[in-house]
């Protein structure tokens, strides 16, 4: 019963997903003819996109056939990779729109933050994972894991990507909580993540003018700041319950100027209704709700960790971006997964899929744990254990 209860959460995690890419596939085909730098090629970020689903579905389906312990053993190889890739896009990166975010190869670019959102998860689930007992403690429970993070947001920031940073950060709070660290440190934790956001956005005038114009949306100062966010709502509104029609959407042609990027769901809502973008948010739900019953009936600590990161960075990610575009938080410039243009994040998100697959596939397994001893059952052996 219990099994056949987490394959029903398998399917309807596919089957969510599946939703949310085609609802992104067919946004695409009607807002890229109009998007800017199109190349004239109405096609241009519709062929791009089907290009990166399918090297994205590729590395699902692989992820989802290869074990997933493997990566636990070899988080070392994955967080030095998304350093270097990291460091080599600060200083040879390409610069789009004032961010420093894309390393260019041939015709193609790849965004090495989305590389390493996933290194982050992967090293924080082995660190974990290894003692239970030490995320009670102060220095190996909350120091040394948050400055393993800090390391890589570090290099993210002066890419002039607090999106991601924050994200990030948000993320690793949710797995230190779920892995046992203590409430008061993470508290801690928030209060300095504030505090860095704020320095951050003083010392940099156009996140600051976001900010401003966040909060005083009416102040013809900001204008132009709160352009994208005011035609967002715009959309919304003309779409109401059933929308214009598909391809009838009037904000697409350069009144919202990322309509196939960080403002689709605003175009989905213009052109197919309120029902389509509650369609968003309820596969969003199902995504959350059936990857962290997956997760939880992992064999193995690593695998749990693993599974809600992957989970609450998707969530997450997905919350902050319906807020933006809802005017409900300042303007960060992150995709909407699965839907949004960008072929990295799609890549990435469909391979985090795939582990999930991965986890539930080893699931109900023989041996519980590569040694073929549960951690559990190890930690109960130990006539000692650290504390």
């Amino acid at each position: 019963m219990q099994k056949r209860f987490v394959v029903i959460n398998v399917f309807l995690l596919v089957f969510a997903v599946a939703a949310l890419l085609t609802i992104g596939i067919v946004m695409l085909t009607s807002t890229g003819a109009y998007a800017q730098d199109n190349r004239s090629d109405p096609n241009y970020y519709f062929s791009r996109q089907l290009m990166w689903l399918c090297i994205g579905a590729g590395a699902c389906v692989l992820a989802a056939l290869i074990d997933y312990r493997w990566m636990e053993k070899r988080w070392w190889i994955f967080y030095v990779l998304a350093a270097v890739l990291l460091a080599f896009c600060l200083l040879k990166g390409k610069r789009i729109n004032g961010s420093r975010r894309w390393i260019g190869i041939g015709g193609f670019t790849l965004q090495p933050s989305e590389f390493a959102k996933l290194a982050v998860l992967i090293t924080l689930a082995w660190w974990y994972s290894r003692e239970k007992m030490q995320a009670r403690e102060f220095l190996r429970g909350f120091v040394y894991p948050l400055g393993i993070v800090l390391v890589l947001v570090a290099l993210i920031v002066p890419e002039v990507d607090l999106g991601t940073s924050t994200l990030l950060l948000c993320t690793t709070m949710v797995l230190m909580f779920v892995a046992g660290a203590r409430v008061p440190y993470l508290g801690l934790c928030a209060g300095a993540l504030i505090g860095a956001l704020a320095l951050a956005i003083r010392l940099m005038p156009q996140r600051l003018d976001r900010l401003m114009a966040f909060l005083h949306p009416d102040d013809p100062k900001y204008a132009k700041e709160v352009y994208q966010q005011a035609h967002g709502l715009i959309a919304f509104g003309s779409g109401g319950f059933s929308g214009l029609g598909l391809g009838n959407g009037r904000e697409k042609f350069s009144y919202l100027p990322y309509a196939h990027t960080d403002f689709i769901m605003p175009a989905a809502g213009e052109e197919m209704g309120l029902v389509c973008t509650l369609t968003i948010v309820l596969c969003f739900l199902i995504v959350l709700v059936s990857g962290t019953v997956i997760a939880m009936r992992a064999s193995d600590r690593f695998g749990r960790l693993l599974g809600v990161g992957i989970v609450m960075l998707i969530a997450l990610q997905a919350a902050m971006n319906i807020g933006v575009v809802t005017m409900c938080l300042p303007n960060k410039g992150l995709p909407l997964p699965f839907i949004s243009y960008g072929g990295s994040s799609l890549a990435f998100c469909l391979a985090s899929i795939g582990i999930l697959v991965s986890i539930y596939r080893r699931g109900f397994g023989e041996k519980p744990d590569p040694d073929g001893v549960s951690f559990e059952v190890r930690l109960r052996k130990r006539k000692t254990p650290r504390i």
